[in-house]
Order: C-alpha cells, then sequence, then structure tokens
C-alpha cells in the first residue's frame, strides 16, 4: 500500500511544472525523497537554481496539487536549492572557485547591456546565490561606477589581486586600475590578454555564478574571449527595435560557434510607462524579443522598462535590486536571475567539479 501511494504521489508531482524551467519536477530530477505515513506524505525538492524569494509559493503549490487528491490527507513539502557545476566548453577546464560563467552579451552598444549583467548579478545575490562580477568591456569599463566601487584592488602575495565586494558581490574591472577618464588605447591581442590576466589572476571566492559583462559586438575580441573563458552559457540582451534585434542575432550565432548555450534573452527597454500620465508606449518597437526568442527556440527570459529610475540608480552606484529591493522593477530582474539559472541547471554538470579528486599516499 506505502509503495502503491508513493508511486502515486510521484504521478502527482510529474504534473507540477516548475514555474522557471517549464518542465515538471520529476523529469527535471527534482524530486529527492518522498515519505508516506498512513494518508499522510512528505516530499523534499531540490532545485538546482536559487530561488529563495519564491521557495515558499513553490511549496504551497506543490503542496495544493497533492492535498487536492482525496487518498492524501496532508502533505509536507520541503523545498530547497542548490547550485550545481555545469559544463563548458570542451578542452577548457573550470576557473577556480567559480562554478558557473555566465556572458551578458549583445551584438551592438546602447542596449543597457551592463545595467541588466549588474543586477543580473545582484538578482542572483538576492536570490541566495554566491556571485562575482567580471567587467569584461576593457576598452569601456562601467562596472566601477554602477557597483560603487572605490580603491585599488589589493593583493596578499603580489601576483593575484583580491576582488572589490560591495552589495555583498564580488567584482572585477580594469576601470580600478585606471583613472575614470583615461583611454585604454589597446588593440585586440593586449585587450584580450589584459581580461584573461583579471579573469585567472582575481581570487575568486567560492561563487555559484560568476557574471561577465562582455563587450558589445561580435568581431575578433569578443569571439577569442568566448574560445578562451570557460562559459557555462549566455545571455543575450537587445532592445524590440530591428536594428538592434538584427545584431543581437549575430550576437547569438556567435555563441553557437564556440558551442557555448545560449539561455535566453532579455529584451530591454521594451516598454515606456510617462511619469506624468501613465501612458504606456513601445518606442522601440513591439515583440522583437518575442519573436527572435521563437525563430531561435531560446526562451525570452524576461523584459524590462525604460525607466529613468534604472538610469539614475545605475549612475548612483547603487543599481536598481538593491536601491528599490521590493518594486515592481526589482522583481523583474529577479525573475530574470531565476530563469537564467534555472535554464542553466538543466544543463548537464561538471564532473570535474562534482567529485573530488583522489590522491594515493603511502604513509
Amino acid at each position: 500500500m506505502t509503495q502503491l501511494l508513493e508511486t502515486h504521489v510521484r504521478e502527482l508531482l510529474a504534473g507540477v511544472t516548475d514555474p522557471h524551467t517549464g518542465i515538471d519536477l520529476v523529469t527535471s530530477g527534482a524530486v529527492r525523497g518522498v515519505g508516506i505515513a498512513g494518508a499522510d506524505v512528505s516530499v523534499d525538492i531540490l532545485l538546482g537554481y536559487p530561488a529563495l524569494s519564491v521557495q515558499a509559493s513553490i511549496a504551497n503549490t506543490i503542496k495544493r496539487a497533492l492535498e487536492a487528491d482525496p487518498g492524501i490527507a496532508h502533505a509536507a513539502v520541503s523545498v530547497a536549492c542548490r547550485v550545481f557545476a555545469h559544463e563548458v566548453q570542451q578542452g577548457l577546464t573550470p576557473l577556480p572557485g567559480v562554478k558557473n560563467v555566465i556572458a551578458v552579451a549583445s551584438g551592438k552598444g546602447g542596449v543597457g547591456k551592463s545595467t541588466v549583467a549588474a543586477n543580473l548579478a545582484l538578482a542572483l545575490k538576492a536570490e541566495g546565490a554566491s556571485v562575482g562580477l567580471l567587467d569584461a568591456d576593457i576598452h569601456g569599463p562601467s562596472q566601477v561606477r554602477m557597483l560603487g566601487l572605490v580603491g585599488k584592488p589589493d593583493t596578499t602575495d603580489g601576483k593575484r589581486i583580491e576582488p572589490k565586494r560591495n552589495h555583498g558581490i564580488q567584482a572585477m574591472s580594469i576601470g580600478l586600475m585606471i583613472e575614470e577618464d583615461t583611454a585604454m588605447i589597446w588593440r585586440g591581442p593586449m585587450a584580450t590578454q589584459a581580461l584573461q590576466q583579471l579573469l585567472g589572476e582575481t581570487n575568486w571566492s567560492d561563487l555559484d555564478y560568476l557574471v561577465i559583462d562582455l563587450p558589445p559586438g561580435t568581431g575578433d575580441i569578443q569571439l577569442t574571449l568566448c574560445q578562451r573563458i570557460p562559459v557555462s552559457g549566455a545571455v543575450i540582451v537587445t532592445t524590440p527595435q530591428d536594428i538592434a534585434l538584427l545584431d543581437a542575432r549575430k550576437g547569438l550565432k556567435m555563441f553557437e560557434k564556440v558551442n557555448v548555450p545560449v539561455l535566453g534573452i532579455v529584451e530591454n527597454m521594451s516598454t515606456h510607462v510617462c511619469s506624468a500620465c501613465g501612458h504606456e508606449e513601445h518606442i522601440f518597437g513591439e515583440g522583437g524579443g518575442v519573436r527572435m526568442a521563437a525563430q531561435y527556440d531560446v526562451p525570452l527570459l524576461g523584459s524590462l522598462p525604460l525607466d529613468i529610475r534604472i538610469r539614475e540608480q545605475a549612475d548612483s552606484g547603487t543599481p536598481t535590486v538593491v536601491a528599490m529591493p521590493d518594486s515592481d522593477l526589482a522583481a523583474r530582474y529577479r525573475e530574470i536571475a531565476r530563469n537564467t539559472a534555472a535554464r542553466l541547471a538543466l544543463r548537464a554538470r561538471n564532473k570535474a567539479i562534482s567529485f573530488p579528486k583522489i590522491v594515493v599516499q603511502n604513509t
């Protein structure tokens, strides 16, 4: 009887869809245990992505689905989260201290990629993950100002540098090494080498995710970086405008060429709501991100409005997610973060990190 009820519970759980992966709990491997005590059941769910703000609501959804069955008197549901390391490009090894690298890219400048990258990193942190942010735009670093970073990086041994910390995340940028108005007049090979040094010589500490704010475009620098950096997945940022979408498609194709999975698309500046009258208008067009996502069979991770507060908060060094944590804008970023991490959670895990090295010694 107990075995039959457990089987039935698993069948019920197979009918509950994870709102962020779009896959049922059984198929995604989220069900870690089912306990039976008469007509009472207990269920342990383990999500492979950070979801601090929605764990309770997911648990309630599962509980209602189970208790709607006449054969179940009471259901106790536990939902926990754990981030695993996932595969990177063949021939590359993961970075020390970093489980997953997520590249944030755009085919062109001016679409708000850096602002999205900063808020994505902060939103992942707000959802319970350990997060770092690398500003990979050597020629136009902006994360120093966006994250309110001050001072030069420290080093304890003269060889490796310590990441700056603010708003609960670790961060590194070439902008920390130079004056704000200094122009980086470097050719591609020098810029690439500088980025690799920033990436590989920074003491990243136990990160679930390292978000990389890539420079705009799809030229030699971007392609070389994507071939040398162990990336678990990429996010494409675009606006609904046709010109931006055209370049965003090039960015998506670039990741395909280097075998980096595109986790999804973020449509930035999708609408504008007038602060005076409340009128909503699609300034840059409508539905472009949806159409692109459908064309390339990747999810639309979320849409963001054109809002002066986002710009003002980024300029002041306190991005929206930390400046207005309870706002609708912050909720949008956190949903994008959960969707991004959930899509990555569906990818194959990196066994090189999952299993410790076993060393046999003569003692």
